[in-house]
């Protein structure tokens, strides 16, 4: 199958963003606003003027500034923060003086906390602590003394601001650490798809290559035991651990990044009938009893329960020997399908499994349990010494809707 790289972006911080946009928009209205209900008190009325035709274009001038972490510059918080500054210095001068000594509002008002949150924002806790100082001072000089109501506001805007910055680098830290837990998940469910098709294919071949020499001789049995080595080392590869992680997580301006390597599906024109990838596995030493009706299932989930019956058929073979009987059964239920594979074999010995999963030998663990539990479903192995194995598949039918919205909301 075709392979695509796969892109999923996360930002918690993005939000915080658009609402910073419309804080600005809004509170820029606000004050003026302000403004326009007390402008006969104004000593200097064209000095607010000037100032709030700077402030209302320099705010939806820059609104594609406060758009995302990349956009916010330094360059542009400083001059951010200076505008208003400006504006706090500003208001004794244009202001009654009585209005300033009874704690009247500064000409941008609230809207100085939107330059403040832009630094937090940014740049976390640290930078908030900066601008909420300088903005500090800057109203206990416009109002002259340390009055109770500057103190109250003053220290409102700075633990609001050092709060939400921190709580922005928690947010940025946790994004990527969850971004290289999923790229974790993604490289070892890759390492498991790779485990099972090795399985299937090259580890068998070697097995048998190895039998097959130590049983005709001379210089085959040599070609046998090269292959017994090549299968143990391949073995010891496939199930050694995680294979390397590339590099693929980044703090960018709109989030965390991952990227993965899925496999693209087919076109396929829709559900395939279980019946019809199991028919070939039918013969005078198996037998397969299935429904009379069509059992439908996504392609890649009917074609990943096919390889897990061949798994288990092969297993018969090779431990239960040539002359053994199987018998497959398809129940075609309403939420799930089960395939049940048993055989009249000698049974498997209690803490075989194990030991061989301990030992690389991934049949059970990856070429059986490994597809079902990526399908949503699983598989158990059921055997009495002396009685024969059955191994019971069992995958959901609506594994693919789930898998739909499960990505819809990855997205969001």
């Amino acid at each position: 199958m075709a392979q695509r790289d796969r892109v999923m972006r996360m930002s918690v911080e993005q939000p915080l963003w658009r609402a910073l946009a419309g804080y600005r928009v809004l509170t820029m209205i606000y004050a003026i606003g302000l403004f326009a209900a007390a402008h006969d008190e104004f000593v200097r009325p064209w000095l607010a003027i000037a100032y709030f035709a700077v402030l209302g274009a320099w705010t939806l001038a820059t609104l594609p500034r406060v758009a995302s972490a990349a956009a916010c510059t330094k360059p542009f918080l400083a001059a951010d923060l200076t505008v208003a500054l400006t504006g706090i210095l500003l208001t004794p001068v244009a202001d009654a003086a009585q209005r300033v000594h009874d704690g009247g509002p500064t000409l941008p008002s609230i809207w100085t906390a939107g330059s403040v949150l832009a630094f937090a924002v940014k740049g976390g806790w640290r930078w908030a602590a900066l601008a909420s100082t300088l903005v500090a001072v800057a109203n206990m000089v416009e109002r002259g003394s340390p009055a109770r109501d500057t103190v109250h506001n003053v220290v409102l805007v700075w633990v609001a601001s050092i709060a939400i910055g921190y709580v922005v680098e928690v947010a940025r830290a946790s994004e990527r650490t969850l971004a290289r837990a999923l790229e974790i998940e993604a490289a070892t469910r890759e390492r498991e798809r790779l485990a099972r098709d090795i399985h299937d294919g090259v580890l068998q071949v070697l097995a048998m290559v190895q039998r097959r020499g130590a049983v005709i001789g001379g210089e085959a049995a040599e070609l046998g035991r090269m292959a017994g080595e090549q299968e143990v080392a391949l073995r010891t590869l496939v199930s050694g651990g995680l294979v390397p992680v590339s590099r693929a997580c980044e703090d960018a301006a709109q989030g965390a990044v991952v990227r993965s390597v899925e496999e693209d599906e087919p076109d396929d024109d829709g559900p395939v009938d279980l019946r019809s990838l199991l028919a070939p596995h039918a013969g005078s030493r198996v037998s397969l009893a299935e429904p009379g009706a069509p059992v439908p299932l996504a392609p890649q989930a009917a074609r990943e329960v096919a390889a897990a019956v061949a798994a288990a058929l092969d297993n018969v073979r090779r431990h239960a020997g040539e002359q053994a009987r199987a018998w497959i059964l398809v129940e075609d239920e309403p939420d799930e399908v089960i395939v049940t594979v048993r055989d009249d074999g000698p049974g498997i010995p209690e803490g075989r499994l194990a030991q061989a999963e301990g030992e690389g030998r991934l049949g059970v663990a990856q070429s059986i349990r490994g597809r079902l539990r990526d399908l949503g479903g699983g598989a158990d192995v059921i055997s009495v010494p002396g009685q024969g194995t059955e191994v019971e598949l069992r995958v959901p039918k609506h594994r693919q809707q789930t898998n739909d919205l499960r990505g819809k909301a990855e997205q969001r």
